[in-house]
């Protein structure tokens, strides 16, 4: 178990704080189906809810929080319920406050002609029972560590993991009793991201959280898993959910050898008892022949063997139906877990080869440098792994598109070696989302022949039609493995892989998968990331730490400061 335990959390929770589904389906306009009769209900406490991307999780929660009708079944919400999409609706950032996303500027605005004298009947009605809201707001941004941001603050000048934060100020500011959660941790930095894990330690009511943070799912309850359309559920966080389901792996690959072996012996019993039946009838039909029956007696004779064998043959055939069918069962039960395991020797890297050298860089925005001093400076040679870390709204994002060329520095050198530069941005937005994958796969390697292209993408799970769906309808992970495919398979391979914030929105199969790719790919990469375990899983060997402007080496890339 996690050192998070319930023991140490409050006890005191509402006792009616809780969602009901029953009979829930939904299918979008197409008529692909999502979620077909689903029924469960979560109450009061912690609980992670997990499945495969493409699975359902996101419109599960949208579902939830009425953002969509349910084609058939109902929800019940007992209590104010509070909902924080994993992509906050921001269609013009650049206009809003920080006020209008919290959802208090109108309150805010008629505080102020109150203030002013104006004592409008109007004002009073839109305040209600808010009177402290100025106060409570700046608790609960004190509490996520935005205490700097002010209140008429563009949301334009804000990083996507301070916007992210201040999307969950805005549902605790309306005390909900059920919270719902879709990967909240995208783009958060570590130091944010303990912030959460005190919010979950501290919740009260019923929280559902959506995430492939290992960290926060180790602070549930218990486990939902959604699988093939049913809700599976597991006691503990997701320490204990990982170890139940290896031993359920385990028993059911070795429910799958056992069937296996059942339905092998059963075909080979049945070819012996055909071979028998056989010598048998030579034999049978030999003494007749010498006994000199009667034809008719004879015939009869020969009937009777022949629907006694017949019966032998039924029996067999139906032990075998048998035990087919308890091999399909066992191979329904055996989860589908694939890794990519891959060989990429067109990325490798010499070592020592200089990839990139950059002496002064400085990049200017709205009239201030982004970087301190007389800027930063940075070599990366050989087929170095480098994680990238720092605060939100550091430049780590920008620091990538200076080294792929994608932004022009405003001072200072850069130098890149020849060989391509491949960038994989959070959108993961490098392919024509118009196109197929295989479409895409062409257009990045044109010379390669249509059967190797097939067969490269067979590799990451492309195989016949899947190969021939529009990138624009995959999911998280599928793009995921389309993206890699394209990029590391391109002409010429990429000798230098950069990716900002690989894992969000992925599931915890598909941040394997990333994890495979990557520990086959021989080339250097700087990848900017928060999630602790995955940077371990990757190997990295060097540290970038990006705070306050200045580009610096971490002595201890372990302790919590950097990340």
């Amino acid at each position: 178990m996690s050192p998070h335990s319930a023991a140490t959390r409050p006890s005191a929770r509402p006792p009616d704080a809780s969602v009901v589904c029953s009979g829930l389906s939904f299918s979008w306009p197409d008529g692909t189906p999502v979620l077909d009769g689903l029924s469960f209900s979560a109450g009061a406490g912690r609980t992670g809810l997990v499945a495969p991307n493409g699975a359902g999780k996101t419109t599960l929660l949208r579902l939830l929080a009425g953002e969509l009708r349910p084609a058939a079944g109902t929800v019940t919400v007992a209590g104010t319920l509070g909902f924080l999409p994993q992509n906050l609706p921001l269609a013009d950032a650049d206009a809003l406050t920080t006020a209008e996303l919290l959802g208090i500027a109108p309150v805010i605005r008629a505080l102020r002609a109150l203030e002013a004298g104006d004592a409008g009947e109007e004002h009073f009605t839109t305040i209600g029972n808010d009177w402290d809201v100025e106060e409570r707001t700046r608790a609960e941004l004190d509490r996520l560590g935005l205490g700097e941001v002010s209140l008429d603050r563009p949301l334009g000048t804000l990083s996507g993991g301070q916007i992210m934060s201040l999307g969950l100020a805005a549902q605790l500011l309306r005390r909900p009793d059920v919270l719902l959660l879709d990967e909240p941790t995208n783009n958060l930095d570590q130091t944010a991201r303990r912030r959460l894990q005190t919010v979950a330690d501290s919740w009260t009511g019923c929280l559902l959280v959506v995430s492939h943070d290992r960290a926060l799912l180790d602070r549930m309850d218990r486990i939902a898993e959604l699988d093939r359309g049913e809700i599976r559920w597991y006691g503990g966080n997701f320490t204990a959910y990982e170890e139940a389901v290896r031993a359920e792996r385990a028993v059911a690959e070795r429910d799958v050898r056992t069937a296996e072996r059942d339905v092998r012996r059963e075909k080979r019993e049945q070819q012996q008892a055909r071979e028998r039946a056989a010598r048998r009838a030579g034999t049978a039909a030999r003494n007749l022949a010498d006994a000199g029956l009667p034809k008719i007696v004879a015939g009869r004779l020969k009937r009777s063997a022949q629907e006694s064998a017949g019966r032998a043959q039924e029996t067999h055939s139906a032990r075998i139906g048998q035990a087919q069918a308890r091999l399909e069962r066992a191979e329904e039960a055996l989860r589908d877990d694939p890794l990519l395991v891959l060989d990429l020797p067109g990325t490798r890297v010499p070592a020592g080869r200089t990839v990139f050298t950059g002496e002064r860089i400085q990049v200017r925005y709205g009239g201030r440098d982004v970087f301190s001093g007389d800027g930063i400076d940075l070599t990366i040679r050989g087929p170095e792994r480098i994680a990238l870390t720092g605060p939100n709204g550091a430049g780590k994002s920008t620091l990538l598109r200076l080294l792929d060329g994608g932004l022009a520095p405003s001072g200072g050198e850069i130098r890149r070696a020849d060989g391509r530069c491949a960038y994989l941005s959070q959108r993961l937005d490098l392919l024509d989302p118009g196109r197929t994958v295989a479409e895409n796969m062409a257009a990045f390697a044109p010379q390669a022949p249509l059967a190797q292209r097939r067969t490269l993408l067979a590799r990451y799970r492309f195989r016949g039609t899947a190969a021939d769906r529009p990138v624009g309808a995959l999911s998280g992970g599928e793009r995921l493995r389309a993206t890699l495919a394209c990029v590391l398979h391109a002409e010429p391979a990429p000798h230098l892989l950069l990716l900002d914030e690989p894992t969000n929105n992925l599931d915890l199969v598909a941040i394997g998968q990333l994890e495979g790719a990557l520990d086959a790919y021989q080339g250097a990469f700087v990848v900017v990331s928060h999630d602790e375990h995955f940077l371990q899983r990757i190997r990295v060997e060097r540290w970038l730490h990006l705070d306050g402007g200045r580009l610096t080496e971490p002595t201890d890339p372990t302790s919590p400061s950097p990340l």
